[in-house]
Protein backbone atom coordinates (compact mmCIF):
# COMPACT_ATOMS: atom_id res chain seq x y z
CA UNK A 1 0.00 0.00 0.00
CA UNK A 2 2.93 2.10 0.70
CA UNK A 3 4.67 1.47 -2.33
CA UNK A 4 1.62 2.46 -3.93
CA UNK A 5 1.20 5.99 -2.45
CA UNK A 6 4.69 6.69 -3.12
CA UNK A 7 4.13 5.66 -6.67
CA UNK A 8 1.26 8.19 -6.92
CA UNK A 9 2.88 10.67 -5.11
CA UNK A 10 5.95 10.28 -7.53
CA UNK A 11 3.90 10.22 -10.79
CA UNK A 12 2.20 13.71 -9.40
CA UNK A 13 5.68 15.02 -9.04
CA UNK A 14 6.67 14.07 -12.58
CA UNK A 15 3.49 15.48 -14.21
CA UNK A 16 3.67 18.72 -12.13
CA UNK A 17 4.29 21.74 -13.88
CA UNK A 18 6.81 23.11 -11.22
CA UNK A 19 8.57 20.12 -10.49
CA UNK A 20 11.51 20.71 -12.88
CA UNK A 21 12.09 23.69 -11.48
CA UNK A 22 11.65 22.67 -8.09
CA UNK A 23 14.71 19.57 -8.88
CA UNK A 24 17.02 22.36 -11.06
CA UNK A 25 16.91 24.11 -7.62
CA UNK A 26 17.60 20.91 -5.39
CA UNK A 27 20.79 20.08 -7.81
CA UNK A 28 22.09 23.71 -7.33
CA UNK A 29 22.28 23.39 -4.10
CA UNK A 30 23.26 19.97 -3.71
CA UNK A 31 26.27 21.14 -5.99
CA UNK A 32 27.21 24.21 -3.78
CA UNK A 33 26.62 21.80 -0.56
CA UNK A 34 29.73 19.53 -2.66
CA UNK A 35 31.61 22.14 -4.17
CA UNK A 36 32.31 23.29 -0.36
CA UNK A 37 32.78 20.59 1.18
CA UNK A 38 35.57 17.80 1.77
CA UNK A 39 33.96 15.92 -1.62
CA UNK A 40 34.50 18.79 -3.83
CA UNK A 41 38.22 17.72 -4.92
CA UNK A 42 36.91 14.42 -5.98
CA UNK A 43 34.01 15.59 -7.53
CA UNK A 44 36.40 18.16 -9.49
CA UNK A 45 37.81 14.60 -10.69
CA UNK A 46 34.92 13.04 -11.39
CA UNK A 47 34.10 15.58 -13.83
CA UNK A 48 37.35 15.56 -15.59
CA UNK A 49 37.14 11.55 -16.30
CA UNK A 50 37.87 11.20 -19.82
CA UNK A 51 35.19 9.19 -21.77
CA UNK A 52 34.61 7.95 -25.53
CA UNK A 53 36.93 6.94 -28.50
CA UNK A 54 39.99 8.48 -30.13
CA UNK A 55 41.88 7.43 -33.38
CA UNK A 56 43.14 9.41 -36.36
CA UNK A 57 39.90 11.00 -37.81
CA UNK A 58 37.32 9.98 -35.21
CA UNK A 59 37.76 12.22 -32.28
CA UNK A 60 35.19 11.54 -29.37
CA UNK A 61 37.05 11.33 -26.38
CA UNK A 62 35.90 14.08 -23.61
CA UNK A 63 35.80 14.88 -20.08
CA UNK A 64 32.35 13.85 -18.68
CA UNK A 65 32.07 17.60 -17.72
CA UNK A 66 32.23 18.45 -21.52
CA UNK A 67 30.05 15.37 -22.58
CA UNK A 68 27.25 16.70 -20.37
CA UNK A 69 27.83 20.81 -21.74
CA UNK A 70 28.15 20.09 -25.53
CA UNK A 71 27.11 16.73 -25.60
CA UNK A 72 23.54 16.34 -23.83
CA UNK A 73 22.71 20.31 -23.54
CA UNK A 74 22.36 19.70 -27.57
CA UNK A 75 19.32 17.31 -26.79
CA UNK A 76 18.37 21.06 -24.41
CA UNK A 77 18.60 22.75 -27.72
CA UNK A 78 17.30 20.35 -29.98
CA UNK A 79 13.79 20.41 -27.49
CA UNK A 80 14.49 24.61 -27.33
CA UNK A 81 14.57 24.28 -31.17
CA UNK A 82 11.23 22.23 -31.34
CA UNK A 83 9.29 24.69 -29.07
CA UNK A 84 10.72 27.75 -31.31
CA UNK A 85 9.10 25.82 -34.65
CA UNK A 86 6.00 24.32 -32.80
CA UNK A 87 4.82 27.77 -31.82
CA UNK A 88 6.17 29.41 -35.08
CA UNK A 89 3.30 27.03 -37.17
CA UNK A 90 0.57 27.02 -34.30
CA UNK A 91 1.44 28.68 -31.15
CA UNK A 92 1.76 31.73 -29.76
CA UNK A 93 4.32 33.18 -32.46
CA UNK A 94 1.89 32.03 -35.61
CA UNK A 95 0.50 35.13 -36.63
CA UNK A 96 2.22 38.80 -36.29
CA UNK A 97 -0.72 39.45 -34.09
CA UNK A 98 0.08 37.03 -31.47
CA UNK A 99 3.77 36.96 -31.89
CA UNK A 100 5.05 41.04 -31.76
CA UNK A 101 4.16 41.55 -27.88
CA UNK A 102 6.65 38.56 -27.17
CA UNK A 103 9.15 39.50 -29.69
CA UNK A 104 9.81 42.67 -29.46
CA UNK A 105 9.51 42.39 -25.33
CA UNK A 106 12.14 39.48 -25.87
CA UNK A 107 14.19 41.63 -27.70
CA UNK A 108 14.14 45.02 -25.52
CA UNK A 109 14.53 42.18 -22.80
CA UNK A 110 18.06 41.11 -24.49
CA UNK A 111 19.26 44.40 -25.79
CA UNK A 112 19.12 46.41 -22.60
CA UNK A 113 20.84 44.10 -20.01
CA UNK A 114 23.38 43.91 -23.02
CA UNK A 115 24.15 47.40 -23.03
CA UNK A 116 24.09 48.07 -19.08
CA UNK A 117 26.59 45.20 -19.21
CA UNK A 118 29.04 46.49 -21.89
CA UNK A 119 28.84 50.10 -20.51
CA UNK A 120 30.24 48.85 -16.82
CA UNK A 121 32.83 46.73 -18.50
CA UNK A 122 33.67 49.17 -20.63
CA UNK A 123 37.53 48.63 -21.30
CA UNK A 124 37.77 45.68 -18.87
CA UNK A 125 38.90 42.32 -19.69
CA UNK A 126 35.53 41.30 -18.81
CA UNK A 127 34.15 43.10 -21.73
CA UNK A 128 33.40 39.96 -23.63
CA UNK A 129 30.49 38.43 -21.09
CA UNK A 130 27.94 40.90 -21.96
CA UNK A 131 25.75 38.01 -23.55
CA UNK A 132 25.44 36.68 -20.12
CA UNK A 133 22.55 39.03 -18.71
CA UNK A 134 20.37 38.50 -21.86
CA UNK A 135 18.95 35.15 -21.45
CA UNK A 136 15.93 33.71 -19.33
CA UNK A 137 15.80 30.54 -18.04
CA UNK A 138 12.63 29.01 -19.30
CA UNK A 139 11.98 26.43 -16.37
CA UNK A 140 13.11 28.33 -13.66
CA UNK A 141 10.89 31.32 -14.59
CA UNK A 142 7.82 29.07 -15.86
CA UNK A 143 8.03 27.01 -12.59
CA UNK A 144 7.82 30.15 -10.59
CA UNK A 145 5.08 31.94 -12.25
CA UNK A 146 3.24 28.56 -12.35
CA UNK A 147 3.92 28.67 -8.32
CA UNK A 148 2.03 31.72 -7.95
CA UNK A 149 -1.48 29.59 -9.22
CA UNK A 150 -4.39 31.26 -9.72
CA UNK A 151 -2.65 34.25 -8.47
CA UNK A 152 -1.80 35.85 -11.79
CA UNK A 153 -3.91 35.53 -15.29
CA UNK A 154 -3.12 32.16 -17.09
CA UNK A 155 -2.34 34.53 -20.27
CA UNK A 156 0.53 35.93 -18.07
CA UNK A 157 2.13 32.31 -18.32
CA UNK A 158 1.52 32.06 -21.92
CA UNK A 159 3.15 35.17 -22.56
CA UNK A 160 6.55 34.73 -20.56
CA UNK A 161 6.56 31.13 -22.41
CA UNK A 162 6.20 32.45 -25.65
CA UNK A 163 8.83 35.37 -24.66
CA UNK A 164 11.45 32.89 -23.16
CA UNK A 165 11.33 30.63 -26.32
CA UNK A 166 12.14 34.18 -28.28
CA UNK A 167 14.68 34.98 -26.05
CA UNK A 168 16.22 31.65 -26.54
CA UNK A 169 16.20 31.89 -29.78
CA UNK A 170 18.23 35.15 -29.37
CA UNK A 171 20.83 33.31 -27.09
CA UNK A 172 21.53 30.88 -29.46
CA UNK A 173 22.29 33.51 -32.33
CA UNK A 174 24.52 35.26 -29.91
CA UNK A 175 26.37 31.86 -28.92
CA UNK A 176 25.97 31.31 -33.10
CA UNK A 177 27.33 34.03 -33.96
CA UNK A 178 29.72 35.94 -31.32
CA UNK A 179 30.87 32.90 -29.07
CA UNK A 180 32.45 30.43 -31.70
CA UNK A 181 35.92 30.37 -32.47
CA UNK A 182 37.64 29.96 -35.58
CA UNK A 183 35.66 27.98 -38.52
CA UNK A 184 36.57 25.21 -40.23
CA UNK A 185 34.55 25.36 -43.20
CA UNK A 186 35.42 22.00 -44.15
CA UNK A 187 33.11 20.30 -41.14
CA UNK A 188 30.57 23.08 -41.86
CA UNK A 189 29.80 22.10 -45.43
CA UNK A 190 29.52 18.59 -44.12
CA UNK A 191 27.36 19.63 -41.84
CA UNK A 192 25.51 21.53 -44.44
CA UNK A 193 25.05 18.77 -47.11
CA UNK A 194 23.31 16.56 -44.05
CA UNK A 195 21.15 19.22 -43.03
CA UNK A 196 20.14 19.56 -46.78
CA UNK A 197 19.30 15.75 -46.71
CA UNK A 198 17.63 16.51 -43.67
CA UNK A 199 15.28 19.16 -44.99
CA UNK A 200 14.54 17.11 -48.28
CA UNK A 201 13.44 14.52 -46.03
CA UNK A 202 10.67 17.02 -44.81
CA UNK A 203 9.53 18.52 -48.09
CA UNK A 204 9.09 14.87 -49.43
CA UNK A 205 6.63 14.00 -46.49
CA UNK A 206 9.37 11.69 -44.53
CA UNK A 207 7.52 11.08 -41.00
CA UNK A 208 10.17 8.96 -39.14
CA UNK A 209 11.95 10.34 -36.33
CA UNK A 210 15.00 8.39 -36.49
CA UNK A 211 15.30 9.29 -40.54
CA UNK A 212 16.03 12.78 -38.67
CA UNK A 213 17.65 11.89 -35.47
CA UNK A 214 20.52 9.76 -36.65
CA UNK A 215 22.05 11.95 -39.15
CA UNK A 216 21.29 14.70 -36.64
CA UNK A 217 24.33 12.76 -34.63
CA UNK A 218 26.64 13.55 -37.95
CA UNK A 219 25.42 16.86 -37.75
CA UNK A 220 26.43 17.52 -34.37
CA UNK A 221 29.94 15.44 -34.65
CA UNK A 222 30.68 17.79 -37.96
CA UNK A 223 29.54 21.26 -35.95
CA UNK A 224 31.48 20.75 -32.92
CA UNK A 225 34.15 20.09 -34.80
CA UNK A 226 33.69 23.30 -36.86
CA UNK A 227 34.43 26.05 -34.25
CA UNK A 228 30.54 26.69 -33.95
CA UNK A 229 29.10 25.54 -30.68
CA UNK A 230 27.54 22.33 -30.90
CA UNK A 231 24.50 22.80 -29.43
CA UNK A 232 23.27 24.40 -32.67
CA UNK A 233 23.22 21.49 -34.15
CA UNK A 234 20.32 20.71 -32.04
CA UNK A 235 18.02 23.88 -32.99
CA UNK A 236 19.18 23.19 -36.85
CA UNK A 237 18.39 19.57 -36.79
CA UNK A 238 14.98 20.81 -35.23
CA UNK A 239 14.24 22.71 -38.00
CA UNK A 240 13.60 20.58 -40.24
CA UNK A 241 10.79 18.02 -38.09
CA UNK A 242 7.79 17.80 -39.90
CA UNK A 243 4.84 19.75 -38.20
CA UNK A 244 0.95 21.06 -38.60
CA UNK A 245 -1.61 23.62 -37.20
CA UNK A 246 -3.80 20.09 -36.69
CA UNK A 247 -4.98 18.15 -33.55
CA UNK A 248 -3.28 15.76 -35.06
CA UNK A 249 0.32 14.66 -33.46
CA UNK A 250 3.37 15.50 -35.71
CA UNK A 251 6.60 13.86 -35.47
CA UNK A 252 7.52 17.62 -33.92
CA UNK A 253 5.30 17.04 -31.34
CA UNK A 254 5.81 13.34 -31.02
CA UNK A 255 9.87 14.28 -30.34
CA UNK A 256 8.79 16.89 -28.06
CA UNK A 257 6.76 14.65 -25.87
CA UNK A 258 9.58 12.01 -25.79
CA UNK A 259 12.29 14.63 -24.51
CA UNK A 260 10.31 16.80 -22.40
CA UNK A 261 10.90 14.30 -18.85
CA UNK A 262 14.63 13.43 -19.68
CA UNK A 263 15.01 17.07 -20.86
CA UNK A 264 13.78 18.43 -17.49
CA UNK A 265 14.64 15.72 -15.27
CA UNK A 266 18.23 14.67 -16.35
CA UNK A 267 20.01 16.90 -18.42
CA UNK A 268 19.09 20.22 -17.35
CA UNK A 269 19.57 19.07 -13.87
CA UNK A 270 22.68 17.47 -14.14
CA UNK A 271 24.29 20.61 -16.24
CA UNK A 272 23.03 22.44 -13.24
CA UNK A 273 24.86 19.72 -10.81
CA UNK A 274 27.87 19.87 -13.01
CA UNK A 275 28.25 23.51 -13.43
CA UNK A 276 26.99 25.41 -10.20
CA UNK A 277 29.64 23.31 -8.78
CA UNK A 278 31.39 26.43 -7.29
CA UNK A 279 33.73 26.74 -4.08
CA UNK A 280 32.29 29.91 -2.46
CA UNK A 281 35.18 32.45 -1.19
CA UNK A 282 36.00 35.86 0.16
CA UNK A 283 37.12 36.90 -3.04
CA UNK A 284 34.15 35.93 -5.39
CA UNK A 285 31.69 37.32 -2.64
CA UNK A 286 33.95 40.94 -3.20
CA UNK A 287 33.74 39.88 -6.95
CA UNK A 288 30.28 40.68 -6.62
CA UNK A 289 30.59 44.65 -6.59
CA UNK A 290 33.43 44.05 -9.52
CA UNK A 291 32.42 45.40 -12.85
CA UNK A 292 31.91 42.15 -14.30
CA UNK A 293 29.73 40.91 -11.15
CA UNK A 294 27.72 43.90 -10.95
CA UNK A 295 27.27 43.71 -15.00
CA UNK A 296 25.54 40.26 -14.44
CA UNK A 297 23.21 41.06 -11.48
CA UNK A 298 22.36 44.59 -12.57
CA UNK A 299 21.90 43.44 -16.63
CA UNK A 300 19.37 41.01 -15.03
CA UNK A 301 17.50 42.91 -12.57
CA UNK A 302 16.83 46.34 -14.30
CA UNK A 303 18.29 45.40 -17.98
CA UNK A 304 15.47 42.83 -18.12
CA UNK A 305 12.58 44.37 -16.41
CA UNK A 306 13.19 47.83 -17.91
CA UNK A 307 13.78 46.02 -21.73
CA UNK A 308 10.63 44.00 -21.59
CA UNK A 309 8.24 46.53 -19.50
CA UNK A 310 9.35 49.77 -21.73
CA UNK A 311 9.20 47.40 -24.90
CA UNK A 312 5.82 46.26 -24.27
CA UNK A 313 4.74 49.46 -23.40
CA UNK A 314 5.39 50.86 -26.46
CA UNK A 315 4.31 48.04 -28.58
CA UNK A 316 0.77 48.38 -27.12
CA UNK A 317 0.67 52.30 -27.00
CA UNK A 318 1.63 51.87 -31.30
CA UNK A 319 -1.18 49.36 -31.13
CA UNK A 320 1.34 46.56 -32.62
CA UNK A 321 -0.11 44.32 -30.24
CA UNK A 322 -2.13 43.75 -26.61
CA UNK A 323 -1.48 43.20 -23.10
CA UNK A 324 -2.41 39.71 -22.48
CA UNK A 325 -5.75 38.55 -21.38
CA UNK A 326 -6.62 40.46 -17.85
CA UNK A 327 -2.98 41.55 -16.99
CA UNK A 328 -2.08 45.02 -16.14
CA UNK A 329 0.76 47.32 -16.63
CA UNK A 330 2.32 45.86 -12.43
CA UNK A 331 2.06 42.41 -14.04
CA UNK A 332 4.56 43.32 -16.84
CA UNK A 333 6.87 44.58 -14.30
CA UNK A 334 6.30 41.02 -12.59
CA UNK A 335 7.00 39.18 -15.66
CA UNK A 336 10.39 41.50 -16.63
CA UNK A 337 11.76 40.65 -13.50
CA UNK A 338 11.22 36.94 -13.86
CA UNK A 339 12.70 37.52 -17.41
CA UNK A 340 15.68 38.16 -15.41
CA UNK A 341 16.14 34.46 -13.76
CA UNK A 342 19.58 33.91 -16.24
CA UNK A 343 20.37 30.48 -14.96
CA UNK A 344 20.87 27.82 -17.60
CA UNK A 345 21.43 30.21 -20.96
CA UNK A 346 23.33 32.82 -18.93
CA UNK A 347 26.03 30.18 -16.99
CA UNK A 348 26.27 28.54 -20.63
CA UNK A 349 27.15 31.19 -21.99
CA UNK A 350 29.93 32.70 -19.06
CA UNK A 351 31.83 29.50 -19.83
CA UNK A 352 31.82 30.61 -23.70
CA UNK A 353 33.06 34.08 -22.97
CA UNK A 354 35.81 33.52 -20.98
CA UNK A 355 39.20 31.29 -20.54
CA UNK A 356 40.30 32.31 -17.35
CA UNK A 357 38.67 30.00 -14.77
CA UNK A 358 38.31 32.99 -12.06
CA UNK A 359 36.01 34.89 -14.46
CA UNK A 360 34.01 31.80 -15.16
CA UNK A 361 33.33 30.84 -11.39
CA UNK A 362 32.36 34.76 -10.59
CA UNK A 363 30.60 34.84 -13.44
CA UNK A 364 28.92 32.14 -12.54
CA UNK A 365 28.34 33.26 -8.97
CA UNK A 366 26.80 36.55 -9.89
CA UNK A 367 24.37 34.48 -12.44
CA UNK A 368 23.27 32.84 -9.34
CA UNK A 369 22.93 36.01 -7.17
CA UNK A 370 21.04 38.07 -9.75
CA UNK A 371 18.27 34.85 -10.46
CA UNK A 372 17.94 34.51 -7.11
CA UNK A 373 17.09 38.26 -6.38
CA UNK A 374 15.11 38.48 -9.35
CA UNK A 375 13.08 35.41 -8.91
CA UNK A 376 12.40 36.05 -5.12
CA UNK A 377 11.64 39.77 -6.30
CA UNK A 378 9.59 38.85 -9.15
CA UNK A 379 7.54 36.17 -7.04
CA UNK A 380 6.46 38.61 -4.33
CA UNK A 381 5.62 41.28 -6.68
CA UNK A 382 3.14 38.83 -8.87
CA UNK A 383 1.40 37.58 -5.33
CA UNK A 384 0.94 41.11 -3.48
CA UNK A 385 -0.93 42.37 -6.96
CA UNK A 386 -3.50 39.58 -6.35
CA UNK A 387 -6.74 40.57 -4.26
CA UNK A 388 -9.07 37.73 -2.84
CA UNK A 389 -12.40 37.73 -4.55
CA UNK A 390 -15.02 39.21 -1.79
CA UNK A 391 -17.18 37.02 -0.79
Amino acid sequence: MNKLINLTVFKKFLSSNTSGGILLFVCVIISLLIANSPLAEGFNQLLKTSLGYEHESIHLKYSFKQWIDDGLMAIFFLLVGLEIKRELVEGELSSPKKAALPIIAAIGGAIVPAIIYAFINLNEPTHHGWGIPMATDIAFALAIITLLGKKVPASLKIFLAALAIVDDLLAILVIAIFYSSDLNVTYLMYAAAILAVLIAFNYFGVKNILAYILPGIFIWYFIHHSGIHATIAGVLVAMTLPTNATDKESPLEKLEHLLVKPVNFIIIPLFALVNTNITIHQEMIAGLTTPLGLGIILGLFFGKTIGIFFTSFICVKLKVANLPEFANWKHMIGVGLLGGIGFTMSIFIAMLSFSDPAFIEEAKFAVLIGSLICGATGYFWLSSLYKKPSL
